[in-house]
């Protein structure tokens, strides 16, 4: 499953709080934002969100 998000904050440990389009505040791990290969996020940029069949957040990859 994926989902349309805005970067809220990258953390200095890695991982990074986003804000789904649907207003909740999400927070993503470390190995959720590497998955995705970024060097750098910024607040206010645009991501996509792939979650596993759990639920959890998986990947934090560049909007489609």
């Amino acid at each position: 499953m994926t989902e349309q998000a805005t970067v809220s904050a990258h953390h200095p440990d890695g991982s990074a709080t986003v804000l789904r389009d649907d207003g909740v505040l999400v927070d993503v791990p470390v190995a959720a934002v590497a998955e995705g290969g970024w060097r750098v996020l910024r607040p206010g940029q645009r991501v996509a969100l792939v979650r596993d069949g759990s639920g959890a957040v998986r990947g934090l990859l560049r909007p489609v």
